[in-house]
């Protein structure tokens, strides 16, 4: 079954905040790198009172665990983002965080991947973050390569997420690292919309994107990604034609 709906959660590992934080700060405040570290992990436990960041993508992203991962020709800076994502197995509107993994029918691996350089708009900044622009071409959503059902991993805060570009490790991190486990996301997604069967809900991807790297993916680039008791992928970028 093809998900209707495709909720992303963004900025909910606390290392990755951190480290974009730190990549953002231009040294005009007058702290030191150490202190916007500092400063930004203070802050995560205020998130808490909030709900999580959330946006939606698109199906039509969506490819194959071992298809070829098509970079645009006219896109500029393409990242990796390895994540864990829920797959809602029954109906669901206003379920509470106690309720809401009952809607889950089980889990699978996704890399969700980013064209860094459309995420704010060149001709106005102010208008916030492009999503539909930054997330949505075709085959940017590697899914797979199995449905593992919720009763064989009935809790998902301490799963390993790996990703490694030509071999070399570039995420590594556990589900523990997460601002807003499963359940409050699935939660909050469920209190803005109605959720259906098949929907995917993306949890958020770890520190070790390539913007951090100062490594973004080129053509031929081979992406090997595994969850703990999820499977693998691999996906080869090529180039669009």
């Amino acid at each position: 079954m093809e998900p209707r709906q495709v909720f992303q959660a963004g900025a909910n590992y606390r290392t990755h905040v951190i480290d974009i934080a730190a990549a953002h700060h231009d040294g005009s405040d007058g702290r030191t790198v150490e202190q916007v570290r500092a400063d930004a992990a203070a802050q995560m436990d205020d998130r808490l009172k909030f709900p999580p960041y959330v946006f939606t993508g698109m199906p039509s992203a969506i490819c194959g665990p071992y298809d070829d991962v098509v970079l645009p020709y006219d896109g500029e800076k393409p990242d990796w983002e390895l994540e864990l994502a829920a797959v809602i197995g029954r109906p669901a509107r206003r379920v509470s965080p106690d309720q809401a993994l009952d809607a889950v029918a089980g889990w699978v691996i996704v890399n969700d991947l980013t064209l860094r350089e459309r995420i704010f708009r060149r001709d106005m900044p102010e208008l916030g973050a492009d999503w539909l622009a930054a997330k949505n071409a075709p085959t940017f959503l590697p899914a797979g390569p199995v449905l593992v059902p919720r009763r064989e991993i009935p809790d998902p805060s301490e799963l390993r997420i790996t990703l490694r570009l030509n071999g070399e490790v570039m995420q590594d991190e556990s589900t523990k690292d997460m601002i807003f486990d499963v359940a409050r996301i699935v939660a909050h997604c469920s209190t803005v919309a109605a959720l259906m069967p098949g929907d995917l809900v993306l949890t958020g991807s770890p520190a070790g994107n390539g913007m951090a790297h100062g490594r973004l993916l080129r053509l031929g680039d081979v992406m090997d990604s595994t969850i703990t008791g999820l499977g693998a992928q691999r996906n080869v970028c090529v180039a669009e034609r």
